[in-house]
């Protein structure tokens, strides 16, 4: 997908999320667009329909950062959605070929840490864990696809009681990698995969949202010791090509710490 493509896609979807009634307009009993139309969003930026037209095709792949910024205000995006944007009308993606490693020194760090822990990459590959992770979920293990086992596997969407919502989460995310700086040709394929074989994501797609999950708390049901409240963290790792570390934990002293422990004896 080019910048100019992609840039369109992004508007298309942004558009069709905002109402007419949130942003001051009445709709007419007559409209057959679910959101603003494009002459709608032209007007609210300050812009031409037939400049937004231009835009929204792919014919002015590079507008102003005046021109995104008023677009964003009349989308009504948040900061993240507003960079995303602007990331977007850069163009001139170089396209990411390189095989993922995880450094000598997360792969010892994660043997140290006594939580549940794993390196996922760019795509959500997971490709380092400690054993404490492994026990959590078979799907924390190097090789396997985060996002796909989400998705598809229904243990593991029986281990999540908030799937919901952890499922919203990482789409964001992914959406913020994919109109990062460098794109990936095997992330589309992903994307593409999960839109055919998964209700849930593509309509999460479809929303365009922007941003992994916060930090916060996970509900999980394991199959061994049952019902887990964890606290979820992540963290970015410096000059690794989009790799993060993930990690959950529990409060000293509760229930679900015992039941980790439970799980770090085989």
């Amino acid at each position: 997908m080019t910048s100019g493509d992609a840039l369109g896609e992004y508007l298309r979807l942004r558009r069709g999320q905002v109402r007419p009634e949130d942003v001051g307009l009445v709709p007419g009993p007559r409209r057959r667009v679910e959101g603003l139309r494009r002459e709608e969003l032209a007007a609210l930026a300050g812009i031409s329909a037939d400049y937004y037209l231009r835009i929204e095709q792919g014919r002015n792949a590079h507008p102003s950062p005046q021109i995104l910024d008023a677009l964003a205000r009349a989308l009504r995006m948040d900061a993240a959605a507003s960079a995303h944007l602007h990331q977007l009308a850069r163009g001139n993606r170089h396209s990411y070929t390189g095989i993922e490693h995880v450094s000598d020194d997360m792969s010892n760090l994660l043997d140290q840490l006594s939580v549940p822990a794993f390196v996922a990459g760019r795509c959500l590959d997971c490709l380092a864990s400690n054993p404490l992770a492994q026990a959590l979920s078979p799907n924390f293990t190097p090789g396997q696809n985060l996002l796909r086992q989400l998705f598809l596997d229904p243990a593991e969407r029986r281990l999540h009681l908030d799937w919901d919502e952890a499922t919203a989460g990482v789409v964001g995310g992914l959406r913020q990698i994919a109109g990062g700086e460098a794109a990936d040709p095997r992330l589309d394929a992903i994307v593409d995969e999960l839109s055919a074989r998964s209700e849930r994501f593509q309509l999460l797609w479809s929303r365009a949202d922007i941003g992994y999950r916060p930090a916060g708390t996970s509900h999980l049901q394991h199959p061994r010791v049952g019902e887990l409240h964890l606290g979820r963290n992540r963290f970015p790792i410096p000059d690794s090509d989009g790799q993060h570390l993930q990690i959950y934990h529990a409060a000293p002293g509760s229930d679900a710490a015992a039941k980790l422990a439970q799980l770090a004896v085989r």
